[in-house]
């Protein structure tokens, strides 16, 4: 017998007959001899549905008043589910994070767990049922509802297979398993069967939208395997574990992101405290800054530049804070270039192969694509590039590090 978690996202729960699939899924481990709890998300577009009225009652709504709003999203999911699950002849229980106690930090729309109390999850599934746990919630010490962030359901279930020291943690999506590079830009794309926690996270980073970041965070402190698979088929997807057996992987996947502007400053003084005020400012609007480069003026003199990137969604309420800054700072020019992409190469097999980066910034050179700004960590190594060569790079990269699939092989 296994203890099992598996979280269904919002297409998976999209409409009443793709309840009673994954019903059907977990209703079938269940009887295989497993016990099962569920994790379900909103159905589609509902959390959009919930914000956009909101914004139409008021522009600046309340964050804890957003956050009981939102949660009603996972609370709906959860009792159809189970409805579903008894209607085909299996008991079933719905549950909610202040039924489980999740408990959070009061972070209102951006919450983290702190404490997960498992008793009753396990009782449940002990007395047979399927337990269907609503996603993306929990409560915190003044017994009000706090959301994790979008994506929250992914970290629900990792930190709830955590808590219960379930077997395996089976995410279902839309795809099948974590994919070398997005099928949708590269059709030679391939399925990978097994992933480090060290390289999803740094995929998940960079751009990949399979799992939620910080899911994955907790599935790697834990230990809690994860199984990317599509609820829309029986094959099996990507498991997501250790690095064993992982080694002689170079490149494993690219990613690319155009989430991220690109900010440069002209003509910055070029003394000790200039910098750190610039990026002091932007750290007191909890900005987080990207890639930095510093480099000599292009205007000659004691002066330098300054380039970075911000998430794009910031740059909207940080302009004015930067303008004010450069100019404090004596008076330095700003280019803002939103039209930028950030495409990086992931891999465990970096940390013992000379080149790689080099390699990469050849397979760019030679389809005419020049190189902006620069960032490297042990198994990355990211490029910003401007936007329109995005999928010229993406496909340039794949084929150029191995990882293009046999054309026989595509469907």
């Amino acid at each position: 017998m296994a203890l099992v978690v598996q979280k269904y996202g919002g297409t998976s729960v999209g409409s009443l007959e793709r309840m009673e699939r994954v019903a059907e899924r977990a209703i079938a481990a269940s009887r295989a001899g497993d016990q099962v709890v569920m994790i379900v998300s909103a159905m589609a577009g509902e959390t959009n549905r919930l914000l956009g009225l909101a914004s139409q009652v008021t522009p600046l709504p309340d964050a804890r008043e957003l956050d009981v709003l939102a949660s009603t999203g996972e609370q709906v999911s959860a009792a159809l589910v189970a409805l579903t699950v008894q209607k085909l002849g299996h008991p079933a229980r719905s549950l909610l994070g202040s039924q489980i106690r999740i408990r959070t930090d009061g972070a209102f729309t951006k919450a983290r767990i702190l404490e997960i109390e498992g008793t009753k999850l396990l009782d449940t599934v002990a007395n047979g049922k399927i337990a269907v746990v609503a996603g993306f919630q929990g409560v915190d010490d003044a017994g009000d509802i706090n959301t994790l962030g979008r994506g929250g359901s992914d970290t629900t279930a990792v930190a709830i297979a955590a808590a219960i020291r379930a077997d395996v943690c089976e995410i279902y999506t839309d795809v099948d398993g974590v994919y070398t590079t997005d099928p949708n830009i590269c059709r030679k794309a391939r399925k990978i069967d097994r992933i480090s926690y060290e390289e999803m996270l740094e995929l998940a980073s960079l751009g990949a939208k399979v799992l939620q970041i910080r899911s994955v965070e907790v599935a790697m402190k834990y230990g809690v395997p994860i199984h990317v698979r599509s609820s829309f088929s029986d094959r099996p997807g990507t498991i997501v574990a250790g690095e064993e057996g992982l080694e002689k992987v170079v490149v494993t996947g690219i990613a690319y992101d155009k989430s991220e502007g690109k900010v440069q400053l002209i003509n910055v003084p070029d003394k000790p405290g200039v910098v750190a005020t610039v990026f002091g400012m932007l750290a007191d609007q909890n900005v987080s800054v990207d890639m930095i480069i510093q480099s000599p003026s292009r205007e000659g003199g004691h002066t330098t530049d300054v380039t970075f990137t911000v998430p794009k969604q910031d740059l909207a309420r940080t302009k004015e804070s930067i303008e004010r800054c450069a100019r404090e700072i004596g008076g330095a020019a700003i280019e803002y270039d939103m039209d930028i992409v950030k495409v990086s190469i992931v891999g465990l097999g970096m940390r013992s192969h000379a080149g790689v980066a080099s390699r990469m910034f050849r397979i760019l050179a030679e389809e005419g694509i020049n190189i902006q700004a620069i960032s490297t960590s042990e198994i990355k190594v990211s490029c910003v590039i401007a936007s329109k060569y995005t999928e010229l790079a993406v496909r340039a990269l794949h084929t150029g590090f191995g990882l293009d699939r046999d054309d026989l092989e595509l469907e």
